[in-house]
Parts: structure tokens; C-alpha cells; sequence
């Protein structure tokens, strides 16, 4: 058991952490197997608070993959992937959207709400927060790349950033569907990690952390040895185009990618099946998961 000498140990750790951070703003995509278990969903919401009395100001972004595809599975759809992206016609996006916003983004809210927090769901067509184009998905045959559409899948064309400005300003944190709206109308769903990635890049974040169910970058995943620790852009950008990366790690690390060359300082990839996986990365030396930086000389912190 921990004795009071060492609970004032790490306390002192996080003390340069949060004398750099407070005040600045952190993105989480929140998303993977810890929206599953009660017990690590609990785990991300103390964490989330724990920013926000620290001085930080987080917003979250969620997903909701395994939920969308329960559904789907439910009403007789079934459900494929492309470059770990979901294919959704019309009907499919409707259900995305009733389960994002509708299910999972109130929950969020009433999680930190109940906690002590003043959070607000938003769904990116709230004050069109999130303008959307369609998304052609890439794929790689025989060393080329092709475009493919796969529906109502989204990009992000224009973030109205204002809104989130001023709720930040106000104390309130936001929590947001990645659900946006074309210029023609129509309803698209959006990547979460990509949302993730525009947000920071667009409000200047000091850091953005993707929260998943892996525990992290391997340069091979069947050899467990290959970990990454820290991934510079130009190898991340390189790994993608080899293929050593692919599926759904894919858009976590564009995210990170797009992030960092808009000028966020840090990115992270995190394994969120261990309890307060936020926290240790943010305030600890070790840390966790992968960090993908600028340039590998960047030092950790």
C-alpha cells in the first residue's frame, strides 16, 4: 500500500507538468475499450476532471465504433471497413448519428456533469461547428493507391471554432460527436480521431491524446517486441506509406500527423484499457502508450 510519503513523491513528479500545462488546451479523443468497461469509463471521466481543476482546458471528442456496430447488428445491417474507416449509406448514417449523439455524447456529459464538471454535448452541427466533404477512402493494391467511396463518411472541410472558444472560456467543457454537415445538407460521420486531429490543430492545443484499445505503435504487431515509443512525423508519415501501419491505427496517426504539423507540440496514442492511462501520460516522466512528435529530439514531457 502507498504511504503518505510517497503519494507527496508523485505529486510532486506532476508539479512541472502542471505549471507547463495550466492554462493551455489538451484534445482527448476518447474512444476504444475504455468506453466499455464501467470501471475504466469512470477511470477517463476522474481524469478529464482531474485536467480541468489542474487548469487545463481539455475538450473531448468521442467515438463510438463498437456501439454504432451493435446497433447495426441489432437492425439486421451489416457492417465493413476500408482503410478502417466504416462504409455507411444513408440509412447506417442515421443510426450513427441517434447512437453518437443521441446515446453516448449524454452520457459523457452526465458522467462529468455528475462529477463536478459544467460539460456541454455538441454534435459538429451545432452552430456548424464541423463543416463536412465526402471522404474517399485510400486503398492500397499491388503497390497503388486508389480512391474509394464508401458513403456517407466525412472530412473535415471547416471548423467554426468560436463556440468552443467562448465555452472554454467559460469554464465549460466541451464534448463532441463527430457528426457534421455538408454544404449540400446532408449528414456525414466523421473519423473521430480525424475530428480530433482538426480540433487541436484549429484551436492551438498544446497536446492531443487518442484514447484506444491497443498499447500502441509496434513497427510489426505480431512481434510485440517492435513497440514505439516515440515515433517522429517523418517516421509515422513513412510507416503509413509502407503499409506498416494500416486499418484502423491508420487515421490515429494522420491525426497525430496533421496535429503536429499544424503546430500542436505534442501527440500521444494511448492505451485506454489501463485505469487513468490520461493522467500518466500527461503527468509523469514514463508516461505511456506512443507519442508521436515534430521531430525525435523533442524532449518528453
Amino acid at each position: 500500500m502507498i504511504n503518505s510519503v510517497e503519494k507527496a513523491a508523485v505529486l510532486i513528479e506532476a508539479l512541472p507538468y502542471l505549471q507547463r500545462f495550466s492554462g493551455n488546451t489538451v484534445v482527448i479523443k476518447y474512444g476504444g475499450n475504455a468506453m466499455q468497461s464501467d470501471e475504466l469509463k469512470k477511470s477517463v471521466m476522474q481524469d478529464i476532471i482531474f485536467l480541468k481543476y489542474a487548469g487545463i482546458r481539455p475538450v473531448v471528442v468521442h467515438g463510438g465504433g463498437p456501439e454504432i456496430t451493435g446497433m447495426l447488428k441489432k437492425l439486421g445491417k451489416e457492417t465493413s471497413f476500408v482503410s478502417g474507416l466504416r462504409v455507411t449509406d444513408a440509412e447506417a448514417v442515421e443510426i450513427a448519428e441517434m447512437v453518437l449523439v443521441g446515446k453516448i455524447n449524454s452520457e459523457i456529459v452526465k458522467s462529468l456533469n455528475f462529477l463536478g464538471a459544467k460539460a456541454v454535448g455538441l454534435s459538429g452541427k451545432d452552430a456548424d461547428l464541423i463543416i463536412a466533404s465526402k471522404h474517399l477512402a485510400k486503398v492500397r493494391e499491388n503497390g497503388q493507391t486508389k480512391e474509394v467511396d464508401i458513403g456517407f463518411v466525412g472530412d473535415v472541410l471547416k471548423l467554426n471554432t468560436g463556440l468552443l472558444e467562448k465555452l472554454l472560456d467559460e469554464g465549460y467543457i466541451p464534448v463532441i460527436a463527430p457528426i457534421g454537415v455538408g454544404k449540400d445538407g446532408a449528414t456525414y460521420n466523421i473519423n473521430a480521431d480525424y475530428v480530433a486531429g482538426e480540433l487541436a490543430a484549429a484551436l492551438g492545443a498544446e497536446k492531443l491524446a487518442l484514447i484506444t484499445d491497443v498499447e500502441g505503435i509496434y513497427r510489426d504487431y505480431n512481434d510485440k517486441s517492435s513497440f514505439v515509443s516515440t515515433l517522429s512525423l517523418a517516421e509515422a508519415q513513412e510507416m503509413i506509406k509502407t503499409g506498416s501501419i494500416e486499418g484502423g491505427m491508420i487515421p490515429k496517426v494522420e491525426a497525430c500527423v496533421k496535429a503536429l504539423a499544424a503546430g500542436v507540440a505534442k501527440t500521444h496514442i494511448i492505451d485506454g484499457r489501463k485505469p487513468h492511462s490520461l493522467l500518466l501520460e500527461i503527468f509523469t516522466s514514463e508516461g505511456i502508450g506512443t507519442e508521436v512528435v515534430k521531430y525525435r529530439r523533442y524532449i518528453s514531457g
